[in-house]
Formats: structure tokens, sequence, C-alpha cells
């Protein structure tokens, strides 16, 4: 797991920027949809946030409840119930789900344990964010975030923008 710090969501010119890879995307005509669990909506209000969002951004699934991540994003159940909502192959399968469902080029996700309390033995700050991309290949990083509920949400914000922002920069464009 790699640490990081609570830090705030992607300002201007940085790799995290929401505005700079909306840009890029738009700039490569594929979209984004995204799937989010500890987040709870914040990853996509960060995204449409950037006027011209909608030129790219195609919507969003917010699977806070387990269940959901099986109904309306297509995770195994029996996944989910041998590894749990907090797992890396969650995460990478929340952003495959989003990329179908939502008929989108790129897929983003977020789940984790947000706190106050540790969740069926995870510890607070556990998080993973997954992204698939247009070819069907994805991945996921694993974090180990510290600081209070809302700083570990913006920080998985940012960690899930930077892994679209590395991501775009590692798949040249069509």
């Amino acid at each position: 797991m790699q640490p990081a710090d609570g830090g705030g969501v992607g300002g201007a010119g940085s790799r995290h920027d929401p505005a700079a890879l909306l840009a890029m995307l738009a700039g490569r005509g594929q979209s984004l949809a995204v799937a989010e669990s500890l987040t709870g909506g914040l990853l996509a209000a960060t995204i449409v946030d950037v006027p011209g969002a909608s030129n790219v951004f195609r919507g969003g699934l917010v699977v806070y409840a387990t269940d959901l991540k099986a109904s309306l994003a297509g995770v195994p159940a029996d996944l989910l119930a041998d590894r749990g909502p907090v797992d890396p192959e969650v995460a990478r399968l929340l952003a495959t789900g989003a990329r179908q469902r939502c008929a989108a080029d790129w897929g983003l996700a977020t789940t984790g344990v947000a706190g106050p309390d540790p969740q069926d033995g995870v510890p607070v700050g556990t998080v993973y964010v997954g992204i698939a991309r247009p070819d069907g290949s994805s991945e996921s990083d694993a974090l180990l975030l510290s600081g209070d509920r809302p700083s570990i949400r913006r920080a998985t914000v940012t960690a899930a923008l930077t892994l679209l922002g590395r991501a775009l920069d590692d798949c040249p464009a069509q």
C-alpha cells in the first residue's frame, strides 16, 4: 500500500487537475464514468465542477451498500462475500462496471474505509482506487490514508484522479 496524506482535491496544473484530465479526454474524443463507494459522489461532484464536463463525463454509480456493488456495478456477489467490499479486485471490477454500465471509454472507481471506525476488520484509511481502460484492461492502486473522514474521502478523490492521469499518460490516444 502506498501511504498518502489527507491532501486536497486536484488543483490547476497538477497531475490530478480535473479540468486538465477532462480536456485530455475531450481531445481524444473519449468519455468517463465512475463507481463510488466511500466517496459517496464526491468524485463525480469534483468532475462536474469543471465547466464543460458534460462533453466527457457520462455519469456514475454511487454503490455505497455492498449489495449495490453487485446489482448495479456487476461485481460478483461471491467475490464480495469472500473478500468484502474493500479489496483491489473489487475496485477494478467497480471501474469496469462503471465503464460498461454507463457506456464510457474509461471507468474510475473508489472503495475503502473512511472511518471513523474499522469496517469488518479493515482499518480506517484502507482505500483502493480502480481504473478500466478503453481496451478493457483494468488495475487498482492500494492506499493507506490518514486523517479524519472528510480528509480520507478528499484524498481518495485525488488518488483516483491521479490514477486516471497516469493511465492517460500511459495509454496513447487512438
